[in-house]
């Protein structure tokens, strides 16, 4: 019996993350070359410059950035919440394993309706899930209020390169290579045609780093990775 099945009320992209969750984390490393390992560091890297001691980790899936937050800034607490039931198990057996049971707590929920208090939350990190939010500005406003004032959020999606060889080579891989090889590991031909085609519709850098501004946030600001094929996002509450 398929997700779907099981629970009536589960989204689309929340099923379709459960199905494909036992290869996720390989085939994320393997389709990116390990690149995604590295944006991850610099990621942890911003988000430690600041010393939080209370961080949420949105679309925190298998907890990939919550382990290397918590190995980062062992001080912190972090709380990584996502929609996807099975993503959270395998996380909560990679937290398991490392010994962190006591520094990440993992739980499920919806990104537009988050089940926190206001100004609960010094930092707030979303890896590769904002583009899955199907609610983005709820999302954002919840972000927004569950932040302390003077709070940092930090986004790491992927992106489109636009300097040439690289967009026209990216696209090629991202279109024709990358799902046929998503599909056969997966088993699940949907998942990456999903990928490509959610990246694309995404705003550009330049016009998120404006929808950060025009939801409350200050000193909103991107840095691309990878000749652009990822962006960070800051800013603030």
């Amino acid at each position: 019996m398929s997700a779907e099945q099981n629970n009536p009320n589960i989204s689309p992209i929340a099923a379709m993350f459960d199905r494909i969750s036992p290869s996720y984390d390989s085939l994320n490393h393997l389709l990116s070359l390990d690149i995604d390992k590295t944006w991850r560091r610099k990621t942890v890297k911003a988000v430690a410059r600041h010393n939080p001691k209370n961080i949420l980790d949105l679309a925190t899936g298998t907890a990939d950035l919550a382990l290397q937050l918590a190995k980062r800034l062992p001080q912190a607490q972090i709380t990584g919440l996502d929609f996807s039931e099975k993503m959270l198990e395998i996380g909560a057996e990679k937290v398991k394993r490392k010994n962190l049971e006591g520094q990440i707590h993992l739980q499920q929920g919806d990104a537009a309706r988050l089940p926190f208090d206001d100004d609960s939350f010094d930092a707030i990190t979303i890896a590769f899930g904002v583009r899955n939010f199907e609610k983005p500005t709820a999302a954002l406003n919840e972000i927004r209020r569950v932040l302390k004032p003077g709070g940092h959020i930090f986004i790491l999606e992927f992106s489109m390169p636009t300097a040439f060889p690289i967009k026209q080579t990216y696209k090629f891989y991202f279109k024709r290579i990358l799902p046929k090889i998503g599909s056969m590991a997966s088993k699940d031909p949907m998942a990456y045609t999903y990928l490509p085609s959610s990246v694309e519709k995404f705003p550009t850098p330049e016009k998120f780093v404006g929808i950060l501004a025009e939801n409350g946030f200050r000193q909103a600001k991107k840095k691309a990775f990878s000749f652009g094929i990822a962006t960070l996002y800051t800013a603030i509450k």
